[in-house]
């Protein structure tokens, strides 16, 4: 296998696992959030963790596969090797994860409580609006604007009213 061969097998792949990582966001929309996002990251660490196949060649291969081809055709010894990586890459993303959701909540916090207060301040002046709205201006004076243009457009012929 050339280098380049490699490199458009590593492409391929990347193209492929982000297809499926497309699948699995659609296929857990659905779900709570605090649930469908870490299945989101065990998705893409299942997917995109890498893992060493010959040492000697500097040849990488995807960890999921390595483990899977490993384990069904009982030959080399790469699946501790492939699980390992796995676990270490997991921990990473979720240990990021927890840092994106610990910097997350207390701005949602404040977020909530702004748009409550916001609502609340709605309410209380819908509640304080003034009795004679009756005898506002409702915005369609025909002094002051324009009467709207006709739907076709310019035209020559005036149409009689029945």
């Amino acid at each position: 296998m050339t280098e380049n061969d490699y490199l458009l097998a590593w492409g391929l792949y990347a193209l492929a696992a982000l297809g499926c990582l497309a699948v699995g966001f659609r296929l857990t929309s659905w779900m709570w959030r605090w649930l469908r996002e870490p299945l989101r990251v065990v998705m893409a660490i299942l997917l995109f963790t890498p893992t060493i196949v010959d040492p000697a060649k500097d040849l990488f291969a995807p960890a999921i596969a390595v483990g899977a081809l490993d384990l069904l055709f009982k030959v080399g010894n790469n699946e501790l090797r492939a699980a390992a990586d796995l676990a270490m890459y997991g921990m990473i993303a979720f240990v990021l994860y927890g840092v994106f959701v610990a910097v997350r909540w207390p701005l949602e916090k404040r977020a909530r409580v702004r748009r409550e207060q916001a609502e609340a301040a709605a309410k209380r002046d819908a509640e304080e609006a003034p009795a004679d709205e009756a005898f506002a201006a409702d915005g369609r004076d025909r002094y002051r604007n324009p009467p709207p243009a006709p739907q076709g457009g310019n035209r020559s012929r005036v149409e009689p009213r029945l």
